[in-house]
């Protein structure tokens, strides 16, 4: 190349100059430092799982300047068919042997790696295989100090590029027919247990340091209470003028509320949020996320108001039992709300001139709470009335979710401004449905997941639980499970609804109460 060609403009240089050129200045300008160590290989494992176009001229600009005198390039590059680069890769094999250029030949590992598509059944695999061998080789040759985000996207896609011969079933049958990307595919679903123990393994780690440091929930508290004081932060919900309560035709209906009237209530403190999150994930142990979506509203807060929550999932999921437990543990009281029974009139409270009026819910909740940060629990909302003869539900509720009106909420009944602000409004669904927009943007949604089976052990505790406080019974009277109830169980429950193993929990029950009863 002569000492002058760097004066000429780059628009006149022929096809292959330029390119030649675009991947060296490429290599020389490289903004990612982790992957200047990498093999070439992986490189373009890289490069192609963040922008295949991309990865593909950076290709051609290498071969280009590694191998200019090979006619296929050059139809390669005009053309880009999967079968000229693969025949462009078994030239640079060639050339590779008989000019003692390594180089050439993991280039032409490269090309395999880009045009190859998805193998067809009786194909032959041996450059599938060869790839895959270059591969796991090169993943083996990975730096140690490589990043190790990076180097587990690396190997994911490795071990599912090994995989693609035999992992036929798992592959979509409509979709891209490109063997990266099934590899990249394969290489997710692969490492999904292998993430997921890990994350167990964290939170034994994480129990086993919080068991060695008790003091830890201690100190918490001591931050919270120096935070917020010596006395309960208090707040009054309700103002009203004696004389007019008196002089009210609505007088006995208000009299009973009086405890909550003109009163402080009290606020329930945040407890140590490390106890409430252990005990939800050993409850749920499929929601881990869910859980701690819930929980981040409160750090930093010295009472508890979680923002609007709408949980999203199939039924029988445990979505009410998670919002009721959410609320027990955090130490405030739950009002359930059938959304399917409720209209606007009933759950905004009723005007006062009908003999059965009745303050707003939200109101009820904290009346009967004795405190004024209640949750309130709106269960499959997406089933409320659509009628609006006495006022849809899911339009009274736009008051309440909005900070500025629950703070100053106009209730018909007491005709007062009533402080909400501090209720939680917890909702569940089983999908969208037609919920209006505006309501669905005051909420935010989360996707509540399914059990799965091997949360059985985990959930039965939790379920015999629940099933001894129906009956009214202390669960010390109640003997575990044997192992062959244990299996009956297990037998007829697959996972992913808690309803169906509750309903078999209780028939083991029952069966075991019938025949202790004839013994």
């Amino acid at each position: 190349m002569s000492a002058d060609r760097g004066d000429q403009d780059d628009t006149n240089l022929p096809l292959e100059d330029e390119l030649a050129s675009t991947g060296a200045a490429a290599d020389s300008a490289e903004t990612d430092d982790r992957l200047k160590a990498l093999p070439r290989l992986l490189r373009y494992v890289v490069l192609g799982n963040r922008e295949k176009s991309f990865a593909e001229e950076r290709l051609i600009a290498e071969i280009v300047e590694l191998a200019p005198d090979i006619p296929l390039a050059s139809a390669w590059i005009g053309d880009g068919e999967a079968r000229l680069g693969l025949a462009l890769a078994s030239e640079l094999d060639h050339r590779a042997v008989a000019t003692d250029r390594p180089d050439l030949r993991s280039l032409a590992d490269c090309l395999r790696l880009m045009c190859l598509t998805r193998p067809k059944p009786n194909e032959s695999l041996v450059e599938y295989r060869r790839v895959a061998k270059s591969l796991l080789l090169a993943n083996k040759m990975m730096p140690a100090s490589t990043d190790p985000k990076l180097a587990a996207e690396i190997e994911a896609f490795c071990f599912g590029w090994a995989a693609i011969s035999n992992a036929s079933t798992l592959l979509p049958k409509i979709g891209t027919t490109g063997a990266a990307a099934d590899a990249r595919l394969l290489g997710r679903l692969m490492a999904r247990r292998r993430v997921e123990a890990a994350r167990f393994e964290l939170q034994a780690t994480f129990d086993e340091e919080m068991a060695r440091e008790p003091k830890s929930a201690a100190a918490v508290s001591a931050a919270i209470k120096q935070i917020a004081g010596n006395s309960p932060a208090q707040v009054t919900v309700c103002t009203m003028d004696q004389e007019a309560m008196k002089n009210s035709r609505m007088h006995e209906t208000i009299k009973r509320f009086n405890s909550v009237i003109n009163t402080l209530l009290p606020l329930v403190p945040v407890p140590p949020l490390v106890d409430v999150r252990n005990q939800l994930r050993l409850e749920f142990p499929y929601a881990f996320d869910v859980v701690d979506f819930a929980l981040a509203d409160l750090v930093g807060r010295t009472t508890v108001r979680l923002r609007p929550i709408l949980l999203v999932g199939p039924p029988g999921g445990g979505k009410t039992r998670f919002s009721r437990r959410l609320g027990e543990l955090l130490g405030i009281s739950v009002w359930r709300c059938d959304a399917n029974q409720s209209d606007g009139a009933t759950f905004g409270g009723t005007e006062r001139r009908w003999n059965s009026a009745e303050p707003c819910h939200a109101f009820l909740a904290i009346a009967r709470a004795g405190h004024a940060n209640p949750m309130v629990l709106l269960d499959e909302i997406e089933k409320a009335a659509t009628r609006s003869d006495y006022g849809r539900l899911w339009d009274s509720l736009l008051s309440f979710l909005e900070p500025e009106s629950s703070a100053r909420y106009p209730d018909p009944t007491l005709q007062t401004p009533l402080n909400l602000s501090h209720v939680s409004f917890v909702a569940t669904a089983n999908s969208l449905g037609h919920m209006p927009a505006p309501l669905c943007d005051r909420f935010r949604i989360v996707d509540f997941p399914q059990p799965r089976p091997q949360d059985f052990d985990a959930l039965l505790p939790a379920v015999i639980a629940d099933l001894a406080a129906e009956r009214g019974l202390d669960l010390r009277w109640i003997e575990p499970l044997s192992g062959v109830e244990r299996d009956a169980v297990a037998s007829n429950w697959r996972g992913a609804s808690v309803r169906r193993l509750r309903r078999v929990v209780d028939v083991v029950l029952r069966v075991r109460e019938t025949l202790a009863v004839r013994n």
